[in-house]
């Protein structure tokens, strides 16, 4: 590997990884365990499966959809009290959230309404309909469904063609059942490209 870049040589990077690899977790560094716990757990509603450290100041928590072991483990081992890093710096972009159906992501957006936690943006990909926001400690966080793969946008040629689009939260939340007493909204969310 070149020490510089530390990327591969493309002929080390011909063959493709097997199809039935999976992102098992996200780990977060984040500044205060029991405000990222209150947040996961307390409004996004997964599980805590463990904590780490000692009583009343956990240095790690690990948290669950299902019984799993973990899916996001936090950890304040290099950012206890931390503050995010600046824009303009490398690292996570987001961690993406996969929900079983659309009305279970109608579920989550009545989650963050009830919480009073604002969206960054809300899109339809074509492939997926998307909510982004932020946690406690700015990691942005992406809440989201896949369309079954047969409806997925395609081009002429059957190549994927997602493209984004508002995503229309009124409607999404009449997936849910439940009509919310005002009008909700969201930006657009299409990240800023470079050059």
């Amino acid at each position: 590997m070149d020490a510089k870049t530390k990327a591969a040589p493309a002929s080390a990077m011909a063959a493709t990884i097997d199809a039935g690899v999976r992102i098992g977790h996200v780990h977060l560094k984040v500044a205060d365990i029991e405000r990222s716990l209150a947040f996961y757990c307390g409004v996004l509603g997964f599980e805590l499966t463990q904590k780490l450290g000692p009583q009343g100041a956990p240095s790690a928590a690990f948290i669950s959809a299902g019984g799993y072991h973990h899916h996001i483990g936090l950890n304040t081992w290099e950012s206890r009290g931390g503050s995010p890093p600046p824009p303009g710096t490398t690292g996570l972009y987001h961690l993406a959230i996969l929900y079983p159906t659309r009305a279970k992501l109608a579920d989550g957006l009545r989650r963050l309404i009830e919480a009073k936690i604002p969206l960054d943006g809300a899109s339809d990909h074509g492939v997926s309909e998307a909510l982004y926001l932020r946690d406690p400690d700015e990691n942005g966080v992406e809440l989201y469904w896949d369309r079954p793969k047969e409806l997925w946008p395609r081009t002429a040629n059957g190549e994927l063609a997602m493209f984004t689009h508002r995503l229309d939260l009124m409607n999404l939340l009449a997936e849910h059942g439940k009509t919310p007493e005002a009008n909700v909204d969201a930006p657009l969310f299409e990240p800023a490209r470079g050059p």
